[in-house]
């Protein structure tokens, strides 16, 4: 088996968190927008897991853990704030969020 030179990796990396950030630049739905940031993070992830390969180091792996924990845990929060604005506004546009406050 060949190995994969850790630049592919982190190309890659790279090209998934644009096109992330361009899903959060571009759509107005919050659950695209929750998307686009989950594929943000798993291209951290990616790069994360790519330099500790090219360097031998295990702590690429455990800051992907780390990732990994956090992505949950903003999914968690982020679609109970969506169920809550669904409820209240009966939509999922992000322009119509601003009458959530106060």
């Amino acid at each position: 088996m060949t190995n994969v030179p850790a630049e592919y990796g982190l190309i890659l990396a790279a090209m998934l968190f644009a096109i992330g950030l361009a899903g959060v630049l571009a759509r107005r739905n919050i659950i695209f927008l929750l998307l686009s940031i989950e594929i943000m993070l798993n291209a951290a992830g990616l790069a994360f897991i790519s330099a500790g390969s090219k360097w031998g180091q295990a702590d690429g792996q455990v800051m992907f853990i780390f990732i990994l924990v956090m992505a949950a845990a903003e999914v968690s929060v982020g679609l109970a704030i969506v169920l809550q604005l669904f409820h209240r506004i009966r939509t999922v546009n992000s322009d119509e969020a601003n009458t959530m406050r106060g």
